[in-house]
C-alpha cells in the first residue's frame, strides 16, 4: 500500500508539473507574440508618420498661428508643434524634416490642424508664407 501511494503521488506530481510547465511556456510565447506584435505596430506607424501623409484632425481642421524664432532648433520647432496639436509625433516630424533637408524659416505662419507633414513645411520653410514678415525681418537684423 505504501509504495503505489508513493507511485500514484508521482504520477500526480509529474503530470501537474508537466501541465503547469506547459501552460507557462504558452504563456510565455504568447507575451513575447503581443510583444513583438506591439513593436511591430508602432514601428509601422512611426514609419508611416515620416514617409506617409498624417494630420492630427480630418478636414477642415482648424487655424493656428505659430511663430517660429530665429535661432530655434529643428527639434524646438517640432517640440511647439506636437504641443501646439499640428503633429501627431515630435520625432517623426523631427525625421522627416532631418530626411528632406529641409531649412525652417522664422516668422508667424498660420499652420492648419488638417495638414500633412508635407504641408506644414511648404508653409514653414517659405518666409513669404510668414504673415508677420516684418516682424521676422526686423528681429533677424539689430541695431545698436
Amino acid at each position: 500500500m505504501g509504495k503505489s501511494d508513493t507511485t500514484t503521488a508521482n504520477l500526480v506530481f509529474k503530470i501537474t508539473s508537466s501541465l503547469v510547465r506547459t501552460f507557462l511556456n504558452i504563456l510565455f510565447y504568447l507575451i513575447i507574440a503581443m510583444l513583438i506584435i506591439k513593436a511591430g505596430t508602432y514601428t509601422y506607424n512611426f514609419a508611416y508618420q515620416i514617409f506617409g501623409s498624417v494630420a492630427v484632425e480630418a478636414e477642415p481642421g482648424r487655424d493656428v498661428e505659430f511663430q517660429i524664432k530665429k535661432g530655434e532648433s529643428t527639434m524646438d520647432v517640432a517640440n511647439k508643434l506636437e504641443v501646439s496639436k499640428l503633429v501627431v509625433n515630435k520625432y517623426s516630424f523631427y525625421l522627416k524634416t532631418k530626411f528632406k533637408e529641409y531649412n525652417i524659416m522664422p516668422g508667424t505662419f498660420v499652420l492648419n490642424t488638417s495638414m500633412d507633414y508635407d504641408a506644414i513645411l511648404e508653409v514653414i520653410t517659405d518666409i513669404s508664407n510668414s504673415i508677420a514678415e516684418e516682424e521676422a525681418v526686423e528681429s533677424q537684423t539689430t541695431t545698436p
